[in-house]
């Protein structure tokens, strides 16, 4: 059980290194990592350095850097600047309309695509710094946007959904064109929920519309800002490259396989920045040393990032090693036989624990087919269970601490990645479970 250890330890320390000790989430996720890896005995050494290799080789990483970065230039350029007027001319008389739009966005953006690290950049780099122009403070921008990215996992043709829908346990059950349909229906409550976490906060925070005086006339603004709007062909081009007719289109071309052969995640930020550059030009630096000064202005902002996000996927590799899926997995084997809420809750727990250090995809594809047949032994109709198990995975989005879209969204509003914590397990990652878990039970309608 050394996994299950070294998973309570890793969180432990997290919490009394940045809670008790006041240090900053770059030094208390090395701290967890550090002491994650001591649970390998005499291989801690190893198991270190090969899960401290692979961390840094993780694309998630470079995208991160690359949208930290990003969203510096494209605010200094003052791209981002004319793209909010926009927005603002069109939603900022309605109180928190910026914080709606920003969940109903990584809803629709969440449906073509689904990783929760994309869904947070693209969204949180146009509506983060909208809504903390409509006075929003930044760790609730930054645990909104976060808390919506799990939304890309909820719905049909996701990586985790082919994983769990191909496994040899789930496929004498279920077809994945069984799923489709009730999984659009999952996608569609988790959303509504989110809509309801959203009008909470507004409340609760007493977010107001932006003052008039901010507002100005939408043909005003857009006339002066048209050439921003342009930043969403970076989104464009490598969504329509993957997706859809054109997806096809260029995989008949080349010979391969476009939504596998290009990374979203990888090419998202290379195309906004490559887009935003060209738009906002005219306000960058002209001269090296300009540029170079430029450089150190974001070297601490990027430099805490990095060091979290690599320490975070080192300890999620060092928890593989250490067995943490198969141990999890054998607890699961044990829950036959309860009643069925209790074995609902139990395998979501268990769910989310892995989720929280791992990717959705790796939680699927190391714990997701025995989920799935604990929940049918429990009375689960199939299409509902892989649908549940789907749900309970998707909180690897904001499932603090190791949750990358966490770190991309602070990195975005610029705060201490730890102030989102408590928020996020309270508005999203509890109540997430209990939906998995409502709908298991059939408290909530779902299509069979």
């Amino acid at each position: 059980m050394s996994g299950i250890w070294a998973l309570i330890a890793f969180i432990a320390v997290i919490v009394i290194f940045n809670s008790i000790l006041k240090r900053n989430i770059g030094e208390s996720m090395i701290a967890g990592f550090v002491v994650c890896a001591a649970f390998g005995g005499t291989e801690a050494l190893s198991i270190a350095w090969h899960g401290l290799i692979d961390a840094m080789q993780e694309e998630v990483t470079f995208a991160t850097l690359t949208f930290v970065f990003m969203s510096y230039l494209l605010s200094i350029s003052g791209v981002m600047d004319r793209l909010i007027a926009i927005l603002s001319s069109i939603l900022g008389r309605y109180r928190g309309g910026s914080a709606y739009t920003s969940t109903v966005a990584s809803g629709l953006f969440g449906v073509v695509a689904h990783a929760g690290s994309a869904i947070t950049a693209t969204v949180g780099s146009v509506t983060i710094p909208w809504m903390q122009r409509s006075k929003v403070s930044g760790p609730v921008a930054a645990t909104i946007v976060a808390g919506n990215a799990g939304m890309g996992i909820t719905f049909p043709l996701s990586s985790s959904f082919f994983i769990l829908t191909t496994s040899a346990t789930v496929t004498p059950l279920l077809a994945a064109d069984d799923l489709v349909v009730p999984l659009f229906a999952i996608g569609a409550w988790c959303l509504l929920y989110r809509l309801v976490v959203v009008t909470i906060l507004i409340r609760k925070h007493n977010i107001q519309p932006m003052d008039a005086v901010d507002i100005q006339p939408l043909r005003r603004s857009f006339a002066s800002g048209w050439h921003s709007l342009l930043i969403f062909i970076g989104i464009a081009i490598p969504v329509l490259a993957t997706i859809g007719p054109t997806g096809r289109f260029i995989s008949d071309r080349v010979g391969e396989d476009a939504e596998g052969a290009i990374s979203l995640i990888t090419w998202l930020p290379v195309f906004i920045l490559t887009v935003g550059l060209a738009i906002g030009w005219k306000a960058l630096p002209r001269r090296i040393r300009d540029w170079w000064s430029l450089l150190g202005e974001t070297s601490n902002r990027v430099g805490v990032v990095g060091v979290t996000m690599v320490a975070a996927f080192a300890a999620s590799n060092v928890l593989a090693s250490l067995g943490l899926p198969a141990q999890l997995t054998e607890l699961l084997e044990n829950v036959g036989g309860l009643p069925t809420i209790i074995v609902a809750t139990l395998v979501g727990i268990l769910v989310m624990l892995v989720a929280a250090p791992l990717t959705s995809t790796a939680t699927i594809a190391a714990i997701g087919p025995v989920a799935f047949a604990t929940l049918v032994s429990a009375g689960v109709p199939p299409a509902i269970a892989a649908g549940c198990v789907l749900v309970f995975s998707s909180t690897e989005g904001a499932s603090p601490p190791g949750a990358p879209p966490i770190y991309v969204a602070s990195a975005i509003a610029g705060i201490d990645p730890s102030t989102t914590f408590k928020p996020l397990i309270i508005y999203y990652v509890i109540p997430v479970l209990v939906i998995g878990v409502f709908m298991a039970v059939g408290y909530i309608p779902l299509p069979v």
